[in-house]
């Protein structure tokens, strides 16, 4: 019995974080494109955990396995791969279906946008403090 619901676990945990694993993979992109991450000095990966970090606190679900939680990280994965998309336009019809309505898209663009200038602005408040503990 406890195979079974051991496998059965591990059945829901794997495609949960491939689905976290992917947001990650098109942040950590984003941040990598990201021309003030260099100027700062800010390493991608630790803006991308930030980001995610931040922006899950405002996605649907109440935890991190909540279907709907899992469903925000695969909707806003193609949300930031739309310039990758063969047909974009297309992409954005989905997207808004996806969402929910155009307005439940923007506000997800919104969400992400917000946790990306929180992260930058903790990094820069901090990276300010340690310049001024060394003097």
């Amino acid at each position: 019995m406890k195979k079974i619901l051991l496998i059965s676990l591990s059945a829901l945990l794997l495609p949960a974080c491939a689905d976290k694993k992917q947001y990650e993979q098109a942040v950590l992109e984003q941040m990598q494109k990201e021309a003030d991450i260099k100027d700062y000095e800010i390493t991608p990966e630790y803006m991308t955990d930030c980001v995610v970090d931040t922006s899950s606190q405002n996605m649907p679900g109440i935890f991190g396995l909540d279907p709907k939680r899992l469903m925000a990280y695969r909707n806003y994965s193609k949300m930031l791969n739309l310039t990758k998309s063969e047909d974009p336009k297309k992409t954005l019809e989905e997207l808004s279906t996806d969402f929910g309505s155009a307005k439940d898209l923007t506000e997800a663009r919104t969400n992400y946008t917000e946790s990306l200038m929180e992260c930058y602005s903790a990094v820069i408040a901090k990276s300010e403090a340690d310049a001024k503990e060394k003097k």
